[in-house]
């Protein structure tokens, strides 16, 4: 289906907002099915993003900070979705070892194993893309970074 279909949307001014509305509306389109997917573990995308933020560090703490630089929402408020994690026992907060006075976050075993289940269930909804060649996906990734060279 195209974007005009999709949206039900005749025409756009030109080339430019019509591939910015279908950006817009492909980054809804992926995050929906990722939130339908988490929605049974009881995880938000912004959490999931954590968690995996914290699986590529672990075993070693990293500050709250740490994790806010490299989530994909800049917005989303890090200390709130660590909180939130902490309540659901997949991450603790430890004493840092550089500075103690200040919390670092680490994730734990229970984390890892939701994680690894997690990993296996988007690769499977990934399959999703399988429409697209390798070398389609890579062209793709490439364009979309080269954009954002631009902003």
């Amino acid at each position: 289906m195209s974007i005009e279909k999709d949206i039900k949307q005749k025409s756009f001014k030109n080339v430019y907002e019509k591939v910015a509305v279908n950006l817009m509306y492909t980054d809804n389109w992926v995050l929906n099915h990722y939130s339908q997917l988490l929605k049974s573990y009881k995880l938000s995308d912004k959490q999931y993003f954590v968690l995996k933020i914290l699986l590529e560090s672990s075993p070693n703490p990293v500050s709250v900070n740490f994790i806010i630089e490299r989530m994909l929402n800049k917005m989303s408020n890090g200390s709130r979705l660590v909180d939130k994690l902490i309540e659901k026992g997949l991450v603790l907060k430890v004493r840092s070892k550089t500075d103690k006075r200040s919390m670092d976050v680490v994730i734990t075993e229970k984390g890892l194993l939701l994680i690894e289940e997690l990993d296996q269930k988007v690769a499977e909804w990934e399959g999703n893309y399988s429409r697209l060649s390798k070398e389609e996906i890579n062209i793709l990734h490439d364009l979309l970074n080269k954009m954002r060279k631009i902003a």
